[in-house]
């Protein structure tokens, strides 16, 4: 096995490992709002498993593939994560915005 395969290897354990310690994270909290944090780092996985994939298959559609994957879980995630935060808040609360005693609260 070369240098290039042994790095392709690290890699991919990286990101598997990401993508387990992020899923362990949503398992092992109690509540839903302390499980969305653990949602955002679930992409960062995507990136050393592409790299991964560029390492061991070179300048191919699969590489592009992954990338353009890892690219798209990296910016839509925030807002993922963003978007189910509000919805636990309607669900919870029947409104997203502040009640108005946690405005008067926040100094303004």
């Amino acid at each position: 096995m070369n240098a290039g395969g042994i790095l392709a290897d690290v890699l991919l354990g990286v990101g598997v490992a990401l993508e387990l310690l992020a899923c362990l994270g949503v398992l092992a909290m109690g509540t839903d709002h302390a499980r969305l944090h653990y949602l955002s780092p679930a992409a960062l996985g995507s990136v050393p498993i592409a790299a991964a994939i560029w390492i061991d298959s070179g300048p191919s559609t699969i590489a592009l593939q992954a990338t353009l994957l890892a690219a798209f879980l990296l910016l839509v995630s925030p807002a993922l994560t963003h978007a189910t935060a509000r919805g636990l808040r309607i669900a919870s609360r029947d409104d997203w915005r502040a009640a108005p005693a946690e405005r008067r609260g926040s100094g303004r």
